[in-house]
């Protein structure tokens, strides 16, 4: 089993060519979890001991081997696209979300948040329309619940 401690902070693609990508398709949360064994999507286990805080993005080569390599991709989730009417709902509606340590992304003209039952709350609530899409979500700051 590969053991990941320090992933690579660069890695020219010559160091790629010829060998057999490998992916980890994980969710936002997955994506900040540091410590434990997962199954790639080639059915390779392998296992992150990877320091505290660190946060996985979409792209990131994770290991290269002799023959294959590790990148992460983003995994499709559940999320509540918000179109707030005004620059002040928008704020007001941030500052609640992030109130409830819930994380928050913008997407173009919306603003992104997981499709959780706070947030359908929330929303109801300030009556702004919305829609659900399935994304790759990456909230601002890489911030979480804390």
């Amino acid at each position: 089993m590969v053991v990941i401690t320090d992933p690579p902070r660069t890695v020219e693609a010559a160091a790629l060519a010829g060998k057999a990508r490998d992916t980890l398709r994980l969710a936002w949360e997955e994506r900040r979890w540091t410590r434990k064994r997962v199954t790639t999507t080639a059915g390779r286990e392998v296992a992150l001991a990877l320091p505290t805080g660190s946060v996985l993005e979409p792209g990131e080569i994770l290991t290269v081997e002799d023959d294959w390599y590790l990148a992460v991709e983003g995994r499709p989730e559940p999320v509540l696209a918000i179109f707030p009417r005004s620059r002040e709902d928008a704020l007001r509606f941030a500052f609640d979300v992030g109130n409830r340590h819930v994380t928050l992304a913008i997407d173009g003209d919306a603003l992104v948040v997981p499709d959780e039952p706070a947030m359908r709350q929330l929303v109801a609530r300030v009556g702004a329309r919305w829609e659900r899409r399935e994304v790759v979500y990456t909230p601002l700051g890489g911030g979480g619940h804390e």
